[in-house]
């Protein structure tokens, strides 16, 4: 072995994701560390717009072996309550984190993973990305982007209507993100709501316990050779939440198709009509952060890095966790995120005590 490893696992990411790789990492007994970018705990959570609301109950929003606790006067708990529960959860489990730490790179160094960091170096038998996407916004190419003379912005930088009242603003986005904002916007500003198709709603009486139970049962048939359900595509883009239930009933979330082009003060449909608009806020996803692993050498000619479940195809010492489905069913949310890391901790110990 070349040199002797500072632990025995690297957990990368000290978010909802890093945390349900810490829970069973202890629990298979192995030695490791959570470097965390972020200066306190609560991952994504703590930068998320205002008005945010989760899409179960809090119960059926909780990491493995602490049931997150009910938030009074809210059956969907605010942002805010979830980042106290991920600040209780890595006090209570003692998760040893480190922070703030950046990691820089991640490096095959003989028989170890070399993690280059901000505050110095780390040697490990094993590492876990889970650095998640919020801090990788994509913005899709579109005409006239840099002509508009008005604000832009990602859903990563929204924060509150507030800053918004009275203007004309366009949301771009038909998913729950864009739902919800273009919600709480329709109440005070001259709102459009642009979709590349027809919004689709799940039924009202269907949140994030369903939404995980579908994409479990997807995962699962495709993994015995079935054909596929669709997961939670089959059944919708958007969780009508409460905020966006009394909006859409309202009238007030219309969507229009599209647009060609941005000008200089708004934009323009194929159909020759336009709108003006002071802000448009782009809600249009996001992709895995995973510049730290690039000196690996892992992505394809297409930019993806494939897996096997959480274990990278190419570097067996390398899990990846908490980036959808692509990485375990719904493990980009709270409750779906506790399996595939217990898989994947399950699996480092396998390959450690080899």
């Amino acid at each position: 072995m070349t040199g002797v490893p500072d632990t025995q696992v690297v957990v990368v990411g000290g978010g909802q994701a890093g945390l349900a790789a810490g829970y069973y990492l202890r629990r298979q007994g192995l030695d490791f560390v959570i470097l965390d970018a972020q200066a306190t705990p609560g991952g994504a959570w703590q930068h998320t717009w205002d008005s945010l609301h989760l899409f179960s109950p809090a119960a059926y929003s909780s990491l493995p072996g602490r049931l997150m606790p009910p938030q009074e006067g809210e059956e969907y708990p605010e942002a805010g309550h979830v980042v106290a529960y991920l600040r209780d959860y890595e006090k209570r489990y003692e998760l040893p984190i480190q922070r703030p730490v950046r990691v820089t790179g991640v490096h095959r160094d003989g028989e170890l993973l070399r993690v280059e960091t901000d505050s110095g170096t780390w040697r490990a038998q094993a590492v876990i990305s889970a650095t998640g996407t919020w801090w990788r916004p994509f913005l899709p190419a579109t005409s006239g982007r840099r002509a508009f003379g008005g604000r832009q912005l990602h859903t990563v930088q929204y924060r509150s209507a507030e800053d918004f009242a009275g203007q004309r603003v366009i949301v771009v986005g038909g998913g729950n993100s864009g739902a919800q904002i273009a919600a709480d916007l329709a109440h005070t500003t001259d709102l459009t709501w642009v979709t590349q198709r027809p919004p689709r709603y799940l039924p009202d009486d269907i949140d994030g316990r369903a939404l995980f139970d579908a994409a479990t049962a997807r995962r699962r048939a495709l993994d015995a050779g079935h054909l596929d359900t669709g997961g939670v595509a089959s059944l919708g883009d958007i969780v009508a939440v409460p905020s966006v239930r009394t909006a859409r009933d309202a009238g007030l979330l219309t969507a229009k198709p599209m647009f060609s082009r941005l000008t200089h003060n708004g934009v323009d449909w194929p159909d020759g009509t336009s709108a003006q608009a002071d802000a448009i806020i782009w809600c249009t996803g996001f992709r895995p952060a995973l510049s730290h692993l690039a000196p690996l050498g892992l992505r394809g000619a297409r930019g993806h890095l494939t897996t096997h479940g959480t274990r990278a195809a190419d570097e067996p010492r390398l899990h990846l966790l908490g980036y959808g489905d692509w990485t375990g069913p719904a493990s980009a949310t709270l409750i779906g995120v506790g399996r595939p890391a217990r898989d994947a901790a399950r699996e480092i110990a396998d390959l450690l005590r080899a």
